[in-house]
């Protein structure tokens, strides 16, 4: 039975498309009013990659323009999110999950803090740990954790939408993984266990009836 759990935030705990407009509307006009030198179909593409990929990651692909992205990211690294989100439907399954909780997601600190707090699940989770992508990864702060609890791998479950971050670098770790992915987005993806709704977690954490 696992009763550790690494969760990622994005698109697991909650999903960004259900709340796109308190998350994204004001981000969505202040880079509208910036030159990121890319055409108007490529930011409409942009916008929506963004949903679901790290900004860095979407800036880097679409070659938003070097010279505007100190701004852009001296905005992102101090804006928050200040209007209530909604969990997913599925939430309950994780927040009924017996065991400690950790939040483990990649991005901006205040932004991410601030949607764990406008979620109102703060309560839920023994600890958050924003991973500065710049300058680590997800595999790292596992490590951390892991270290830091002398935690046993083999009582850890690692559950996230995204198979390239913490499903990937949970099975170079030996943990057991699994893969949120509602649209079929990694179908050739390794994970130990996958679904496309979190239905299934409870019997992947050996905690079913």
């Amino acid at each position: 039975m696992k009763r550790i759990f690494f969760i990622d935030l994005d698109n697991t705990i909650y999903f960004t498309r259900q709340n796109e407009e308190q998350l994204m509307g004001e981000l969505y006009r202040f880079l509208e009013s910036v030159d990121l030198g890319i055409s108007k179909e490529d930011f409409r593409l942009a916008k929506q990659e963004m949903l679901r990929t790290p900004f860095l990651k979407v800036a880097e692909k679409y070659r938003f323009k070097k010279e505007t992205m100190p701004e852009v990211i001296s905005h992102l690294q101090n804006r928050f999110v200040t209007q209530p989100l909604k969990p997913s439907d599925d939430y309950h399954y994780i927040k009924s999950l017996i065991g400690r909780k950790f939040i483990v997601t990649a991005g901006f600190p205040k932004q991410q803090q601030s949607k764990v707090k406008m979620l109102g699940i703060a309560d839920d989770f023994e600890e958050v740990h924003v991973v500065d992508v710049s300058t680590s990864n997800k595999k790292k702060t596992f490590e951390m954790l892991i270290d830091q609890h002398q935690l046993n791998k083999d009582d850890i479950l690692i559950i996230g939408d995204d198979a390239e971050s913490e499903i990937k670098f949970g099975l170079e770790l030996g943990i057991t993984t699994f893969l949120l992915d509602p649209e079929n987005l990694h179908p050739n993806a390794e994970s130990t266990f996958r679904g496309s709704d979190l239905s299934s977690l409870h019997a992947a954490a050996g905690q079913s009836n």
